[in-house]
């Protein structure tokens, strides 16, 4: 192609030369010169048009060139820190705790097809016994299982007489983040003035066969003290943290989910330091309708804990998917019960769980021997009389309320946020 273009230009340097000799009267040797000048400029002007092209298509070439360079040295760093942390995983204690929990299992099964085949020959034999016949519990008969939790001493009219009194007080206990013990976040505790001056625990007073308005109204006057209590603090530049208790008392009463959500969303710039404990036995009887009002709660920002957990055996995506950051459990029990919690390794669950981004958190830790397990455990959070009892807060933090209460009063035994 390009050899044509330069015939062309021969060409037509000829017609210039035959055009000036016949038509412009010049002589044969500026005939030649005008022709020769002529196939010059075009041949220069074409070497410059082809040598641009080049130079644009080599750009594009090294362009090209780099971003599978960029996309090389990207995939060999991806790979480097893939082979890193293969190279980091400790495979051995891995396969040592797998070849245990196999062995146990094993033993397990050979012990069930022992037993159903102990049943299987009982039958045979006819020594089995004949199932009965089981009658249904009357309701009266499931009110009056114990499921384990301690009954109130304070009855509901006391209790209503102490809540119209003001005598309601709310304390902090701390929940500490391990090594370091630096707190993390605080539980708003209720606590309630009895006659003599003393202070009553939650356990002793909040109802728990009935008494719905009650709980919903301690539940408020939570929720008011801690959004008062974040807001002034975070002020005074030393933003915290609260959780406050939740139960089915307040998230099936349209009325007062409607003033939480309303009151989350006129304080949305503290909502995010804000969250609301839920016990496990209230977590069980969360039904789907309990569980999108809790996702509305979610949307306004605030997160939860689930407390009280007697086990471990959760579906921690749903539990991520519903909003909740961390999962409370007895340390004293998961330490020396760890297989009542968990089929993990006790030192697996804690890395397991936070691949949902939920800590767990050990309650009533009593002690530093504790504290050390719990810790080599992978736990990273931690709460109990060990870490800090729960206080007062700082009088300046404070809801204003004016309590009827007896002239001698009861100091709390742990410290006030400071």
């Amino acid at each position: 192609m390009q050899g044509l273009v330069y015939i062309f230009i021969a060409l037509a340097a000829l017609g210039v030369a035959v055009a000036a000799y016949f038509g412009l009267t010049f002589s044969p040797i500026e005939a030649i010169v005008t022709a020769l000048a002529f196939g010059c400029l075009a041949v220069m002007l074409m070497e410059r048009s082809l040598r641009q092209r080049s130079e644009a298509r080599l750009e594009r070439a090294i362009e090209d060139l780099a971003r599978l360079l960029s996309t090389d040295a990207k995939a060999g760093q991806v790979l480097s820190q893939r082979v890193n942390a293969i190279t980091d995983t400790n495979v051995g204690s891995r396969l040592e705790g797998i070849e245990a929990d196999i062995s146990v299992l094993g033993t397990v099964v050979r012990q069930v097809a022992e037993a159903v085949a102990d049943i299987e020959e009982a039958r045979r034999a006819g020594d089995f016994p004949k199932p009965t016949t089981l009658e249904p519990f009357s309701d009266d008969e499931e009110e009056e299982e114990d499921d384990g939790m301690p009954e109130p001493v304070i009855s509901e009219t006391e209790l209503r007489a102490a809540l119209t009194q003001n005598r309601l007080v709310f304390h902090i206990e701390p929940i500490a983040a391990l090594p370091q013990r630096r707190p993390l976040g605080y539980d708003l505790v209720p606590r309630l003035m009895q006659s003599d001056g003393s202070l009553a625990d939650a356990p002793d007073f909040m109802p728990r066969r009935g008494g719905e308005d009650l709980v919903r109204r301690i539940e408020a006057l939570a929720l008011e003290e801690a959004v008062v209590i974040t807001r002034r603090s975070r002020t005074a530049g030393q933003p915290i943290r609260l959780f406050m208790p939740l139960t089915r008392a307040t998230v099936l009463d349209k009325r007062a989910l409607e003033a939480l959500i309303s009151t989350l969303g006129a304080n949305q710039a503290i909502a995010p330091s804000l969250g609301f404990s839920i016990p496990q036995p209230e977590w069980k009887q969360f039904g789907p309708t309990e569980k999108r009002q809790l996702f509305e709660i979610r949307k306004s920002g605030a997160c939860f804990s689930l407390t009280d957990a007697t086990s471990l055996r959760f579906d921690f995506a749903e539990l991520e998917g519903m909003g909740f950051t961390s999962v409370r459990f007895d340390a004293t029990r998961f330490l020396r019960q760890p297989t009542s919690f968990t089929d993990f390794h006790t030192a697996d669950i804690a890395p397991y769980a936070k691949r949902f981004d939920i800590d767990l958190c050990a309650t009533g830790v009593i002690d530093e021997q504790q504290l050390l397990s719990l810790f080599e455990d992978g736990i990273a959070q931690a709460q109990g009389p060990h870490i800090g009892r729960a206080g007062p807060v700082r009088p300046d933090l404070l809801v204003e309320r004016t309590p009827v209460v007896p002239e001698r009063r009861v100091e709390a035994q742990a410290q006030p946020l400071r």
